[in-house]
């Protein structure tokens, strides 16, 4: 894989540490990401997400959802299993495994589900009513209507 050198974004951009920072720890993660459990994330709607993990193999009990701190850690711990087995050959995994997902600012878990072998994790961007856009009505205020009934009967012309 490639490694960019992300030490100009420091010198040059004020304010964006925190962004020089993540994309920094996305390139040092990337490369030692594992690939199990393969996963999928989509939007379902505006400001609507759901990543589906397939694990197959493993039970409800064995699976464990947790969000700390902008971050949705999935796990799993499987059971040892009660009889010796011998594989001729043994492609499904059958290891425990943790997979962690960067959430950005006000996204919350809503819910998740298990069937068929696919763990689905429903998430919705909600934004707090005191971060949204608001207009700010304008006044006049009562000098400026004073003001202006003095030129309308001043100059009876302008009006």
């Amino acid at each position: 894989m490639r490694n960019f050198d992300f030490s100009p974004l420091y010198r040059s951009a004020i304010g964006f540490d925190r962004m020089a920072n993540i994309l920094d720890s996305l390139s040092r993660a990337e490369q030692n990401q594992p690939s199990y459990p393969p996963y999928n994330i989509e939007l379902t709607g505006e400001d609507k997400y759901r990543i589906t993990m397939a694990v197959a193999g493993f039970a409800q009990s064995e699976l464990n959802i947790e969000v700390n701190h902008n971050h949705l850690i999935v796990s799993a711990n499987k059971q040892p299993e009660q009889q010796e087995r011998t594989y001729l050959h043994q492609g499904i995994a059958a290891r425990g495994f943790e997979r962690r997902f960067q959430l950005a600012d006000h996204v919350q878990v809503l819910s998740a589900q298990y069937e068929n072998g696919l763990l689905h994790v429903d998430l919705q961007k909600i934004i707090p009513e005191s971060l949204k856009p608001r207009t700010v009505p304008i006044s006049v205020s009562a000098s400026s209507d004073r003001l202006v009934a003095e030129q309308a009967k001043n100059d009876p012309e302008a009006a």
